[in-house]
């Protein structure tokens, strides 16, 4: 990504581009960003300016988090099988971050309207230029709310990748994580703040058949102890990930 950026190609170059030889000058580029990313342990995407996510490209700084949630390819798939891709209408994205989720959900399913909502004003100034950017502004609306706080209506599938990092390993987490702000990581305690709100209130905001699709990452051994009575659905990935779950609204 560091190479293809500083030589300013997509990531679906022509092979024969591959055998080309570089100037002086190309060389140094690439180098100059392989430094930086090596010393200052900054992540790629930041040193690009853009991350890749469902296909799409968003632009990222460090107001936001760098998109990397397995969700990607539930969104692609339309949500299915867990849902009938052409029934749903609304979506709401909490802690949409650069709104990578949000503008997935609008450009893969084009006949839906999303909500996306994040406690951070910086990350939704981000969010709004990547909607404009992908075309999708009229149909993803993002506003600001703690969690579930200033979110009305009911939805055919809430979505999160909320904050889930615990204070244990908040403290352990390698330098590169340390450029990311903060309030996208830290899930309190137990890594479960967020989570907890979803599911105590998820229900008053989702429609008969709706279902709730949470990222919890290391933290799903605490919130499956919180829980016991709850029948998580702990989705797989063909590209890999987990610890993402889904409840139907009767589950809650």
């Amino acid at each position: 990504m560091l190479v293809l950026h500083a030589l300013s190609l997509d990531p679906d170059l022509p092979e024969g581009l591959l055998s080309a030889r570089l100037s002086a000058e190309e060389k140094q580029q690439i180098l100059n960003l392989f430094a930086r990313r090596i010393r200052e342990r900054i992540p790629a995407a930041y040193l690009t300016g853009h991350a890749w996510f469902a296909g799409l490209r968003f632009r990222v700084d460090r107001r936001v988090l760098v998109p990397r949630s397995p969700i990607a390819e539930l969104i692609e798939a339309g949500f299915a099988p867990w849902v009938d891709p052409q029934s749903v209408e609304r979506v709401l994205d909490v802690g949409t971050g650069s709104g990578c989720i949000a503008i997935a959900c609008a450009v893969h399913l084009p006949q839906v309207e999303v909500d996306a909502v994040d406690v951070s004003t910086d990350a939704l100034e981000v969010a709004r230029l990547n909607a404009e950017e992908h075309g999708v502004d009229d149909r993803v609306h993002i506003f600001a709310s703690d969690g579930l706080a200033a979110v009305r209506g009911a939805y055919d599938v809430i979505v999160s990748n909320p904050p889930y990092v615990d204070v244990h390993d908040m403290d352990a987490l390698p330098e590169e994580y340390r450029h990311e702000p903060a309030v996208g990581l830290a899930g309190g305690e137990h890594g479960l703040d967020v989570v907890a709100e979803l599911l105590a209130h998820g229900r008053e905001h989702l429609r008969d058949d709706g279902v709730l699709i949470v990222e919890v990452g290391a933290s799903r051994p605490a919130l499956v102890e919180r829980y016991p009575g709850l029948p998580f659905v702990w989705l797989e990935f063909e590209r890999g990930g987990d610890n993402v779950f889904l409840l139907r609204a009767g589950d809650l």
